[in-house]
């Protein structure tokens, strides 16, 4: 196995500048490391991590704690922090915090004693403990999807505005009725996309009905429980918007078991997109979020913060897109007519009531 004393010889430098070219601990003239890097390559040299790190107090790894990684949402923002890391010479170790807060706790600690420089967290809905733990360790954090206060780094998807932008779709097709099936009580993105949902109603003229909203808590039987109840109420909704996609999976499923067809006998639109959408008869209209995105940025903010601990924290807030298709009760013919921007909504039709 080639050492970096093999590398030195063959590169005809010292050892020290090898190290400095792996290590990045002092410049090297471009001809010289270009030198050093042919010579690893052509010898298959493997730097040791371990004795690397004792010279630059980094692992170049990341950590990433992410609940229900099998959601295709969180899977795309997994693919767009790993290849952004790898883009910058970082590795990923993986966790799964199951959105219990005792667990997220445990799993950032583990992470934390395999010596990451740095972790990325898709936070709980009750991250307090989470957050002591990081400060009082000083541990440099990023926070995807869920915000948890302008005194951290953090990046999302807008969350209100697509919401309020489904309404004012299901409005001006005349719907009077609207359901919304929201996540999880307590993260940011449940609140705000409520807050996106009570905005449409109003700017439409439409009363707030509490019996309209339930509770989905952000997984598909919580969904279906939360259909059931909803098509059970004295005035069911004609339409029902779903805030996440395994939420739309359980919505359907409870339509199908009420004998009720999508658009014909109820209308369905869900917050986030997924790249089957489109097979489902009729395709789903969506708002796609920018995940892989997401991702990217978070790795971003993260390397940011280490190469500079002192900078201001910053929120990003990354735009959605509006897929159109048939389930929100529109003909194929009219999917050229985009609702969003300037055009707010299809052709109207008489109020469903």
């Amino acid at each position: 196995m080639a050492t970096m004393v093999d590398v030195a010889r063959r590169a005809g430098v010292s050892v020290a500048t090898v190290s400095h070219v792996l290590n990045e601990t002092r410049p090297v003239r471009p001809g010289t490391r270009k030198a050093v890097l042919d010579a690893i390559d052509d010898l298959g040299y493997i730097p040791n991590t371990l004795a690397r790190s004792l010279v630059t107090a980094r692992t170049r790894s990341i950590g990433l704690a992410v609940s229900a990684i099998s959601n295709p949402y969180f899977t795309e923002i997994l693919q767009g922090v790993e290849s952004s890391a790898l883009e910058r010479g970082y590795g990923l170790l993986i966790a799964d915090p199951h959105d219990d807060p005792a667990h997220e706790l445990t799993v950032v600690r583990l992470l934390h004693e395999r010596r990451v420089d740095g972790v990325i967290v898709a936070p709980s809905a009750e991250p307090a403990g989470l957050l002591e733990y990081l400060a009082r360790r000083k541990i440099p954090a990023v926070f995807l999807d869920r915000l948890v206060g302008d005194a951290h780094d953090q990046v999302c998807a807008e969350n209100a505005r697509p919401v309020e932008q489904l309404v004012d779709h299901l409005a001006d097709l005349g719907h009077l009725r609207i359901g919304l099936v929201a996540g999880l009580p307590g993260l940011s993105t449940t609140s705000e996309r409520i807050a996106g949902y009570r905005a449409g109603l109003e700017r439409h003229g439409l009363p707030f009905r509490p019996g309209l909203l339930a509770e989905g808590h952000s997984e598909a039987r919580g969904a279906e429980n939360a259909v059931h109840r909803l098509l059970a109420s004295p005035e069911p909704p004609t339409a029902i918007i779903t805030a996440n996609n395994a939420m739309t999976i359980g919505a359907l499923r409870a339509l199908r078991t009420a004998g009720l067809r999508v658009p014909d006998d109820l209308a369905l639109v869900c917050f986030d997109d997924f790249s089957w959408a489109d097979v489902f008869s009729p395709g789903l209209t969506a708002i796609s979020q920018p995940s892989r995105e997401v991702g990217a940025t978070a790795v971003r903010l993260l390397l940011e913060r280490l190469e500079n601990p002192g900078r201001p924290p910053r929120t990003v807030r990354l735009p959605c897109a509006f897929v159109h298709r048939t389930s929100c009760g529109c003909v194929a013919e009219a999917l050229d007519r985009p609702p969003f921007p300037g055009t707010p909504g299809l052709a109207g039709k008489d109020p469903v009531s």
